[in-house]
């Protein structure tokens, strides 16, 4: 039987089950308001939700692969457009785009041009130092963990606090296995580009 080819972001997206998109950011923004009351300090919240995340990433990634029918990218640039146009789109049915490549092509800007998880928020002054989508950080972080990609994840900027958000940046590979003891190992550095234009 021949290979399945890799499914695009808008087939996958047509055939998978949705929740109301109203429903999905209300619900998002209630869990971020609890951790905000439970937790009280914005960093500790930071944390936590780059957390929740990075396990939503971990189990994630199955579905993606699975889905998907998408083969190991050969490198950082194919990894990053796959991010862009197949997962988010998968995922959060939004579809990203990647620009900004450096000349080593080790760091790049992923930006979407509409993110659902900020629909009908504002943050108040005292949550100025929030990152509210860091959940989405984890996400990533999570997911390509998991394909053998260990990642940081900074946000740089946020349209919720006035800035854009930059994704993205490969850091030199800091593991003692040779190339045939594993299977892409990698050191990145991930920022965000997340929202509309820079």
């Amino acid at each position: 039987m021949a290979p399945v080819a890799p499914r695009s972001g808008d087939a996958i997206f047509a055939n998978i089950e949705r929740v109301n998109a109203e429903l999905f950011t209300l619900t998002y923004g209630a869990i971020v308001r609890q951790l905000l009351t439970d937790l009280e300090e914005v960093e500790e919240v930071n944390k936590q939700l780059e957390q929740m995340g990075y396990n939503i990433g971990i189990r994630l990634i199955d579905e993606f692969l699975a889905k998907s029918n998408v083969s190991r990218c050969v490198d950082f640039r194919e990894t990053a457009d796959v991010i862009a146009k197949v997962g988010f789109k998968m995922f959060l049915g939004v579809t990203a785009s990647v620009s900004n490549w450096d000349a080593e092509g080790t760091c790049c800007s992923i930006i979407l041009e509409d993110n659902p998880l900020v629909d009908f928020v504002e943050l108040p002054d005292t949550c100025q130092g929030l990152y509210y989508c860091n959940m989405l950080s984890g996400v990533i972080r999570g997911a390509l963990e998991m394909v053998s990609m260990k990642t940081e994840v900074t946000w740089i900027r946020d349209v919720l606090r006035g800035d854009d958000v930059k994704l993205l940046k490969q850091v030199p590979e800091e593991y003692p296995y040779k190339d045939d003891e594993c299977f892409m190992l990698k050191k990145i550095k991930i920022s965000k580009h997340l929202f509309k234009d820079t």
